[in-house]
């Protein structure tokens, strides 16, 4: 269907435009944590297009001797392959292009490859929208034998909310629920303080030990996985040493929440050109009264629109409003600030390998555990 050549790039052009997943600068700051990055320009012709862009593919070995294995992993890309085309009448071309894709990345790959993932930057309004286009691909793979398979564990938040910064900054206050407002005017009155921490602040080592101990309580209260302290010590610290080289590469900052003496809570997030992301969020279990996740959200939201983003990705959510859901609260709180939900397609394999099925078994297991399990012994 397609005629689609790869070739590796050896010597990348840092950029900050498009998703913060493609960046060069990202796929460097994973490999420096257990990924080795390589970068392909894929040109495609056929069915009336004829295009080329970059893409950063990631791999990662697990395992020992025989057992060893590797994942090469393709996140936030590709996109739909037709502008002018509604979603769901290009799903068989987009079905086998993804197929496709994969077959011409697989001589690039270790031969221990049990399979390529994607997360497709594809997104719709709705979840019923998304779900229709995700049953699509399911029909076409199995009636063209693809082997395409939908993960049962998504690697990126399929589902998020985003706020535009284009609009004035009253103009994005109004657009947020009544309560949000007063949250974060009560949280300024009360005598929060936020301050921004970048990796050249002369007090950030103390500041990151600060984010750092905030993190491990957010962790134990709501069970979520966190990573060593050195890795966001090198992603903050990496972008403003590379900026201060006149590198073109995303902006990542540390924001903390103070009320007097105490550090109520704090975020990383990651600004460039074309969005901004809230990566990282954590807080206390005191004067939780004082409404400090508000103010921070909305100090990042400034500053992401005076460097110049097109709007704030609150990155990570639940589908829909739903009371039942576990995580309903984050719901309420991240659509607060009057952004528009958007639901992308989730992440794919392509299978390469008969060891495929035994690796997913094994992975979708230990996601039961920490995600089911784990919590359920946490919450207790």
């Amino acid at each position: 269907m397609f005629t689609i050549k790869v070739s590796k790039i050896e010597t990348t052009v840092l950029t900050n435009e498009g998703s913060f997943l493609q960046t060069p600068f990202w796929g460097e700051f994973k490999s420096r944590h257990g990924w080795n990055l390589s970068r392909f320009l894929i040109d495609v012709n056929g069915e009336g297009l004829s295009f080329s862009k970059e893409c950063s593919l990631m791999v990662r070995s697990f395992g020992k001797a025989f057992a060893r294995f590797s994942l090469a992993y393709v996140p936030l890309f590709p996109s739909l392959l037709f502008e002018d085309k509604n979603a769901n009448d290009q799903n068989i071309e987009f079905t086998n292009f993804l197929y496709e894709l994969a077959v011409a990345l697989k001589p690039f790959l270790p031969k221990n490859t049990i399979c390529i993932r994607f997360d497709p930057d594809v997104s719709f309004d709705t979840p019923e929208e998304r779900d229709f286009f995700v049953q699509g691909v399911k029909v076409v793979s199995y009636a063209d034998r693809l082997r395409l398979t939908k993960n049962k564990v998504d690697i990126q938040p399929p589902d998020s909310t985003k706020v535009d910064l284009l609009p004035s900054e009253d103009e994005i206050l109004a657009a947020m629920k009544t309560k949000w407002r007063y949250n974060i005017n009560l949280s300024a009155r009360k005598g929060v303080e936020v301050e921004k921490v970048n990796g050249l602040s002369p007090d950030f080592s103390r500041k990151l030990d600060v984010f750092y101990e905030l993190y491990k309580i957010t962790a134990e209260r709501d069970g979520i996985a966190m990573h060593a302290k050195a890795y966001y010590e090198d992603l903050i610290t990496s972008s403003w040493q590379e900026k201060m080289q006149g590198k073109d590469v995303p902006e990542v900052n540390l924001y903390i929440a103070k009320h007097e003496e105490d550090y109520l809570g704090a975020i990383i997030t990651l600004f460039s050109k074309s969005e901004s992301v809230y990566l990282y969020g954590c807080s206390s279990n005191v004067k939780r009264n004082l409404m400090p996740n508000f103010l921070l959200q909305w100090t990042a939201m400034k500053d992401a629109k005076k460097y110049g983003s097109k709007y704030y990705d609150m990155y990570g959510m639940p589908p829909t409003d739903d009371e039942k859901h576990p995580m309903h609260g984050l719901y309420m709180f991240k659509t607060g600030f009057g952004g528009k939900n958007i639901h992308r397609i989730g992440t794919y394999d392509v299978p390469l390998s008969v060891a495929y099925k035994i690796c997913t078994a094994m992975e979708n297991l230990r996601a039961f555990w920490h995600k089911k399990i784990l919590k359920k012994i946490r919450g207790r």
